[in-house]
């Protein structure tokens, strides 16, 4: 859907490492030294969605599709990359053609990993990422106001009304405000964000990287990155990225005995991945047949006829009906024929609004 999570974070946080296991892949080279990761890696990772395996479980479809969303592992950041340093502003662009920042965040000691900083303090880590973010937004906004300024001089009303947004704008930025915190509802702040994309108007989620032993206790430096999250109303998700690298390779039950033994309930690069699903204002509708049981993607609020292009176009054009039984009426009825006996299907039209885990057949003429 051209959605995407950037990974964001200064050299040697495990950046790298997070993106090796969420892709299931080694392809974003490791290294302990900065800048290992030069060109932006991208790649498609599966949703973890239980609700397929137990719809598969009644269907015995021959593949399971699950919902995908790609993740772009961005090269490490510095303190002045908004102004050229390390690699600076051709990173800073990558972010952009993203819609949520996940920043790895360094929580744990080890003398044989260098810190670009000299030190771990995931807070000082989190506020210089932030820094050059915000300090990039400005550098666009000012170049913008620049060229709104000429167009407002010949009397174009659109140019006079975004320069207006624009300028309380920057103030609000230079107070060492994101734009997501920029109170205004006009069409001309829309504008702004919609063409410069501001970085500081994305979501963040905080990926807090710990060792073995920081899994099943937050230690003092996930401590104080959950205080920081909670003033600026986000959301930290701890993992360790070396195990998570470790179980690329295990099978499901596998995994679940790593992760007893770690007393930890679920995987970090899965939470990762649903708590991003989220973010991006997605959610997954469900077709069940003996040839596949898949999660298609849709954004919430979608209607009926919306979701059925998913598939194809030509549902949406012939769109008629949308035959619809919750997730819960096809397992709890074992099926859709169950479901069916039991009163449990609907018959949907062109203004029903889709809920996650509808299990959908749709009806249409071309």
């Amino acid at each position: 859907m051209g959605l995407g999570i950037g990974l964001v974070g200064l050299p040697n946080v495990g950046k790298s490492t997070t993106f090796n296991a969420l892709t299931k892949a080694q392809n974003a080279e490791s290294a302990n030294y900065p800048f290992c990761t030069i060109e932006p890696n991208k790649a498609v990772v599966p949703v973890p969605d239980k609700r397929l395996d137990e719809l598969a479980k009644i269907v015995n479809p021959e593949r399971i599709q699950y919902s995908t969303l790609d993740f772009v592992d961005i090269a490490g950041l510095v303190k002045g990359a908004s102004k050229g340093e390390g690699l600076g502003n051709k990173f800073l662009s990558n972010i952009k053609e993203t819609e949520v920042i996940l920043q790895i965040v360094r929580c744990f000691d080890d003398e044989n990993i260098t810190h670009v900083e000299g030190s771990v303090d995931p807070v000082r880590d989190i506020e210089i990422i932030e820094t050059e973010l915000l300090l990039a937004d400005i550098d666009a906004l000012e170049k913008r106001i620049s060229n709104l300024e000429r167009k407002a001089k010949g009397n174009d009303r659109d140019a006079k009304a975004q320069l207006e947004v624009a300028k309380k704008l920057l103030e609000h930025l230079e107070a060492e405000n994101p734009v997501s915190t920029f109170e205004d509802d006009s069409d001309a702040f829309e504008t702004l964000k919609k063409e410069l994309r501001f970085l500081t108007a994305k979501e963040i989620i905080y990926g807090a990287n710990v060792d073995e032993d920081g899994l099943a206790e937050d230690n003092e430096y996930v401590e104080a990155l959950k205080e920081y999250a909670a003033k600026h109303n986000r959301e930290v998700i701890k993992l360790c990225a070396k195990i998570e690298e470790e179980m690329v390779g295990f099978d499901e039950e596998e995994k679940q005995e790593m992760l007893e033994s770690l007393a930890v309930a679920e995987s970090g690069l899965d939470q990762i991945i649903r708590k991003g699903f989220d973010k991006l204002g997605l959610m997954s509708y469900f077709t069940a047949g003996v040839k596949e049981v898949r999660a298609w993607t849709i954004r919430k609020n979608t209607t009926a006829p919306k979701a059925a292009a998913v598939i194809h176009n030509d549902f949406e054009k012939g769109f008629i009906r949308a035959e619809v039984i919750s997730y819960e009426d096809f397992v709890a009825y074992g099926g859709e024929a169950g479901a069916k006996e039991a009163g449990k299907m609907r018959l949907e039209g062109k203004e029903y609004i889709v809920q996650d885990g509808d299990v959908m057949h749709f009806r249409f003429n071309v």
